[in-house]
């Protein structure tokens, strides 16, 4: 029987952790490959609705990484993402969905290595925690919101 291999969806940060993924391929530095990258221009720009979307479309982990604090291109996204962060975890646990499948980082554009280890670290963890099934807690939650909002 094969290992478990965990679907990834990281959020990054446009500015810094994207270009520092990118850092990463360009050192040659190896990473888990299970990992799908959705960039944004800021971490503050990060609808959570969408940590619960992938977790409904199959993600097992999910890693949301920006700027330093203090380093944001856009000033404060940053420290706006770690408050809805902080607000997201209540959400979760009242859920019943694991907050350990998702990783919060700061990664700068010159952390290359940095990125590899947040992707292996997380990786290592989900594949402990195994496949995700109960998304579809996520899922319904999901439905209910988008049926709330489109049908008044």
């Amino acid at each position: 029987m094969s290992e478990f291999e965990p679907k990834i969806v990281a959020f990054v940060c446009n500015w810094c952790t994207y270009a520092g993924a990118d850092l990463t391929g360009t050192s040659r530095i190896k990473y888990a490959s299970n990992v799908k990258i959705v960039r944004f221009p800021c971490t503050g720009r990060i609808d959570f609705m969408l940590l619960l979307k992938a977790f409904s479309e199959g993600a097992d982990g999910i890693i949301v990484s920006g700027c330093h604090p203090n380093d944001c291109h856009y000033t404060s996204g940053n420290f706006h993402a770690r408050r809805r962060w902080l607000i997201f975890r209540s959400l979760l646990n009242f859920l019943g969905i694991d907050v350990n499948r998702i990783q919060y980082s700061w990664v700068s554009a010159a952390e290359g290595a940095k990125w590899a280890e947040v992707v292996n670290t997380t990786v290592t963890k989900v594949r402990e925690l195994g496949p995700y099934t109960e998304y579809r807690k996520a899922a319904d939650y999901v439905e209910q919101q988008e049926r709330e909002v489109f049908n008044g």
